[in-house]
């Protein structure tokens, strides 16, 4: 027999949908400046849906009709793709209704965007997954626990909304499995050394948080959240149980060089096992700097590479440390250490570089960019050399984001890995002069001087160099790009050598017709891109210098998203056997599903920290640009017309399947 509260709650909630169904038809025929006038009873109408218990799935299977109706238009949340996950946390909580509700059912919609329900033109299934994987991971205390007097007194009835929600994300996305996979995720982001680590951070902290509650029952789930959670609040015996900053120094104060020295090398096994530092870490090697350079080598974990570095330019490395390692700028130990690892001070350049980036005096809009994304205890100068500290010793570390700036970031990223001193010199004029200045042909282009660039708005959710330098570089791009227009052909030809170094090669391929967007010369492209890079098919001649190239991205149904700036970075033999190609890309997530069968992989495959790869065949299915040495050259007409077939299988069946009935390109981004 059906109960009556069951009956009345499913016909209260169907006349709050049958109300908001009302509102939503009605913006949607509503032309665009009447829109506005519409979202006031449209949102309270979602706001009473919400707060139903079943509410959540209403809105998510109208989400493709919220959408098209215009509810996000002119908005943030009108690009999903630029959208901060530790935003939401704000967001939810406010005791704004409107603000709520939107960002409610902007969730939603990238709910049902990741679970395929519907195609979004500016985000994937991926992106929408991976994205929400972060926001439940920094809202878990919305999860899993009750509301506390403080939310009820902020938000009242509307702090259902936010619950309601993430009950409805979790139950879809698999409830049982939400811990679990946002700890196999962390991991997977961290076996990829990003610079970028708060949001990872932000998320262990919600772990560990989480955790530390009793009403909480965990079951099974969580088990690798250990790792993770001990590396940041308790990597070593003396700050195992978390003992806070001013105390841990009491502890040091009061150790000898023999605890100190297992102190340290605690703290050098966390850092190297995840990639994060510790604030600890930061205490201990400041505090280490009058104990003997044997005590910083044992703390920053350094072979014999880095060791002998660090003897050799003790001064510079201790000042260094004085200046850019702090509690909140931990993350330049790992920076300073993989920096040393590299052994790039022994170049003659670098270490006067260093120096003159110590006494840096910044400009006033430099100041103030990254003081804007620090607390005040920081000084910008430390920020700044806390990012090139890391820059330098993770130079396929540096990410863009869904940002328009992937040639910037990719140009940073090739600099610091093949030509430091330059990347130094470039963040001395934007810090110092805020303006760059480059050349193009033999005329020089001012940073200052041009037009705006491929961004129509600076990112703010980017590393500290990248910061300052991005915006001067995203201008001179789309200034070369300017001073090509009227040419023939792709203007990335005389751009990307000119842009990114000399060692970019002068010779260029494309394989699509710049006019029309149809495929170009296919067959033709594959044969010359295996003679340039293959092994078997070049000489075997390894790749020298870093190579930039553009790629089509596709989703994971093969379906084409954009234009895409990555860099070559080597091809060779995996522990398999299998021949792979090895790049860099500038998103902060390299694991990507690209359809088809072509799954980017980040780590097991005999790719360095940064490094993403696939099997060459694989890569070239998706390249649409190159560059090449036009002095290097190998045998085109050798490539077997059995693997060109495969590789030509793989762009019809995804990118190439539209190209018959496509428009211009754009700029790679």
């Amino acid at each position: 027999m059906t109960d009556p509260d069951d009956v009345a709650v499913t016909q209260k909630l169907a006349l709050r949908v049958e109300r908001f169904d009302e509102a939503l038809a009605a913006m949607a025929r509503a032309p665009a400046f009447a829109r506005p006038g519409k979202m006031p009873p449209l949102l309270d109408a979602a706001r009473l849906v919400l707060q139903e218990e079943s509410g959540c799935a209403a809105m998510a299977s109208r989400a493709q009709a919220i959408e098209e109706a215009g509810v996000f238009a002119g908005s943030d949340w009108a690009t999903p793709q630029i959208l901060v996950p530790s935003l939401s946390r704000g967001a939810l909580r406010s005791a704004d209704a409107g603000l709520v509700v939107i960002e409610s059912l902007s969730q939603l919609r990238l709910l049902a965007i990741a679970q395929s329900w519907f195609l979004h033109p500016l985000m994937s299934s991926e992106q929408a997954h991976h994205y929400l994987t972060q926001v439940l991971a920094l809202n878990l205390e919305l999860l899993f626990a009750a509301p506390g007097e403080a939310e009820r007194a902020v938000q009242g009835r509307l702090a259902r909304v936010p619950r309601n929600l993430f009950a409805y994300l979790a139950e879809t996305i698999g409830y049982e499995h939400v811990i679990d996979q946002l700890i196999d995720e962390i991991w997977r982001v961290l076996k990829q050394r990003p610079i970028q680590v708060d949001s990872v951070k932000d998320m262990i902290t919600q772990i560990a948080v989480c955790r530390a509650r009793r009403d909480i029952h965990w079951g099974g789930a969580g088990q690798g959240a250990d790792r993770l959670v001990s590396s940041l609040y308790g990597p070593t015996q003396a700050t195992r149980e978390d003992p806070g900053l001013e105390e841990y120094q009491r502890r040091l104060d009061r150790m000898d060089a023999p605890a100190l020295q297992y102190e340290a090398s605690g703290f050098a096994r966390a850092m190297h096992d995840t990639g994060l530092v510790s604030p600890y870490h930061a205490v201990i090697l400041r505090h280490l700097l009058g104990q003997g350079d044997h005590l910083l080598v044992e703390c920053l974990g350094l072979s014999s590479t880095g060791r002998d570095c660090l003897l050799c330019y003790s001064d510079l490395v201790h000042a260094l440390i004085e200046s850019a390692v702090f509690p909140g700028t931990a993350q330049a130990v790992y920076g300073l250490a993989l920096m040393l690892e590299r052994g790039i001070l022994y170049q003659p350049p670098i270490a006067p570089a260093l120096w003159r980036q110590l006494g840096l005096s910044l400009c006033v809009s430099a100041a103030e960019r990254l003081q804007h994304r620090t607390d005040t205890a920081i000084t910008p100068e430390a920020r700044l050399l806390e990012g090139v500290l890391c820059m330098m010793g993770l130079p396929l570390g540096i990410g863009q984001g869904n940002n328009p700036t992937c040639q910037s970031a990719r140009a940073l990223s090739m600099w610091a890995f093949n030509d430091p001193d330059y990347l130094l010199q470039m963040v001395a004029w934007a810090a110092r002069d805020d303006e760059i200045v480059m050349h193009f042909e033999g005329q020089a282009i001012s940073s200052r001087e041009s037009a705006g660039g491929v961004a129509t708005e600076m990112p703010v959710d980017l590393d500290p160099v990248s910061l300052l330098v991005v915006p001067h570089l995203d201008r001179i791009y789309a200034e070369m790009g300017r001073r090509c227009v009227g040419r023939d052909g792709d203007p990335h030809r005389w751009v990307n050598p000119e842009f990114h170094g000399w060692w970019s090669g002068r010779g260029f391929h494309i394989n699509v017709d710049v006019a029309t967007g149809l495929l170009h010369e296919l067959e033709d492209f594959l044969r010359h891109f295996y003679a340039a890079y293959h092994p078997m098919y070049n000489g075997n001649q390894p790749l020298i210098h870093p190579q930039p190239a553009g790629i089509a991205v596709t989703d994971s149904a093969a379906r084409f998203i954009g234009w895409h700036a990555i860099t070559i970075l080597r091809v060779s033999l995996d522990p398999s056997g299998m021949m792979r190609v090895y790049f860099y890309n500038p998103n902060n997530d390299s694991g990507q599903d690209w359809g088809d069968g072509l799954v980017v992989s980040t780590s097991g495959c005999g790719e360095q920290f940064g490094e993403a790869s696939l099997p060459f065949e694989q890569f070239a299915s998706r390249l649409y640009i190159f560059h090449y040495d036009l002095l290097e050259y190998g045998e085109p007409a050798q490539v077997s017309q059995e693997e060109l077939d495969r590789v030509m299988g793989y762009v019809h069946r995804s990118w190439g399947r539209e190209r018959l009935a496509a428009g211009g390109l754009q700029a790679e981004g």
